[in-house]
């Protein structure tokens, strides 16, 4: 049963009550107390509010403030790690960078880009024939792999000045390393010009970045790989290993020459030396025996029977000194020769020794000694009896 009909209960009425009333409700009534409700809960006064309500309700919109408030600042707060920077920006705009550590900014007013400008990146070129393949001033292709390491300088040049800044860094490096390469010889960048040319390279990527002001600071360039395609590698490895074999065998002639020159230049040296000692050895040998020479012939004037006697026997001694024979004049006969007594005396103790030993009897050699000096005991014997 609906609540305005016949016999329905009046307390459901949502206007209130109408007992007393013919009409629908007033319209404004219903408006002002919505607006009474209202202004009760958030402290504004109306009809029929007390002045206690209207306390309250002005204390409760504070707190909510204040809990917004304390809201919004903590939400400002923002920490820059080690190695990065914070790029501020108001409304949109650059305002300011930050450094490493805890920081603050309005939002809603202000924002923030972090920035890791210590972590070094990479872009490897190459891996695509496009990339690749180059060609150089002797009109040859290569084909050419290398990886370029950069990080960020400039934080603001980094976000605002180049829309793109990796595939700005990867067009720049390939075009830098396309003119350096245009300009050597294939022979220079596959060998001994891989350094030089990636030196160049970098050199020019860099210069090329700072005019774009990207703020990207290039590390390193680091060509991986330089040869000729594979079509013609074969032919290339032939020529390579014959440059290899000309530079050993180069090499090994300047070894050679390097050992041979300085002994042949110490033997000389040594020769020179050994000449000069000899010679200055019978210079002072002549100028002794001349000097010798005078002062004998000055003993040989004062008294020289003496001294011819005195040579005489000086040159005997000398002579006799040397000979391992003995020879005895005997008068009225013929010389008779002796073997030296030292060695009859050193065959002596091998026959002793020999006979010690084994028992056996001494050698032929021994034997022979001994009757060779008898024999020529009795001669000497025989001619004294004549």
């Amino acid at each position: 049963m609906a609540w305005n009909e016949p016999g329905g209960s009046g307390n459901k009425d949502p206007w209130g009550d109408r007992k007393n009333e013919q009409g629908p409700p007033d319209l404004d009534e219903i408006i002002k107390k919505l607006q009474n409700k209202f202004s009760g809960l958030f402290g504004g006064g109306g009809g029929g509010t007390s002045t206690r309500g209207r306390s309250g309700g002005g204390m409760g919109l504070g707190f909510i403030a204040a809990v917004l408030l304390v809201i919004w600042a903590l939400s400002g707060i923002y920490i820059v790690d080690q190695g990065r920077q914070g790029v501020v920006l108001q409304f949109g705009a650059f305002s300011n960078i930050t450094d490493p550590g805890p920081h603050w900014y309005p939002r809603f007013i202000q924002s923030v880009e972090i920035v890791d400008v210590e972590q070094v990146r990479s872009v490897n070129l190459g891996r695509v024939p496009d990339e690749a393949l180059m060609l150089t001033q002797d009109e040859n292709i290569i084909d050419i792999k290398f990886t370029i390491q950069y990080k960020v300088k400039d934080p603001k040049d980094f976000l605002f000045n180049v829309r793109d800044p990796d595939s700005t860094l990867r067009q720049v490096t390939e075009s830098a390393v396309r003119e350096i390469v245009g300009k050597s010889k294939l022979d220079y960048v596959i060998t001994e010009g891989r350094q030089d040319v990636a030196l160049r390279a970098e050199k020019l990527i860099q210069d090329v970045l700072n005019g774009y002001k990207t703020g990207l600071l290039v590390v390193k360039l680091n060509m991986q790989d330089a040869q000729p395609p594979q079509q013609v590698q074969a032919a290339f490895d032939d020529a390579i290993k014959a440059r290899e074999d000309e530079q050993r065998q180069i090499n090994e002639a300047e070894a050679y020459s390097n050992d041979i020159i300085p002994r042949a230049r110490g033997g000389a040296a040594r020769r020179i030396q050994e000449a000069e000692a000899y010679r200055e050895e019978i210079v002072q040998i002549a100028q002794g025996e001349s000097e010798r020479f005078l002062k004998v012939l000055a003993e040989y004037n004062k008294a020289p029977k003496v001294t011819r006697e005195r040579l005489y026997l000086e040159a005997m001694e000398s002579v006799m000194a040397n000979s391992n024979k003995v020879m005895i004049d005997v008068k009225k006969g013929n010389s008779l020769m002796y073997l030296p007594i030292d060695k009859m005396m050193q065959s002596q103790p091998r026959q002793s020794t020999s006979g010690q030993e084994g028992g056996t009897t001494p050698d032929r050699s021994s034997r022979s000694t001994t009757e060779q000096d008898s024999r020529a005991r009795d001669r000497l014997r025989t001619r004294e009896v004549r």
